[in-house]
């Protein structure tokens, strides 16, 4: 199984929502999940990008992972 880290002020906001019954964190937890379920899914497609075992695949990858980021195509090789 896999580790996840979070940034402290997630983690506190989590805190607070889940212990405290503070619902004022909500949007802060909800844009902190979104950032960190972005970040897992660009890694992921980097990885597969690295290890594909064709060419084809890894070039598919690649594709997938600079549109995920956000690179312009003219801007690509």
């Amino acid at each position: 199984m896999k580790n996840v880290q979070i940034s402290h002020e997630l983690f506190v906001s989590l805190l607070r929502y889940h212990l405290i019954e503070d619902d004022r964190c909500l949007n802060e937890i909800r844009q902190g999940l979104e950032q960190k379920l972005d970040s897992l899914v660009r890694h992921e497609l980097y990885t597969k990008y690295k290890t594909a075992p064709t060419q084809e695949e890894q070039e598919k990858a690649r594709w997938e992972y600079l549109e995920k980021r956000g690179v312009p195509d003219s801007f690509r090789w």
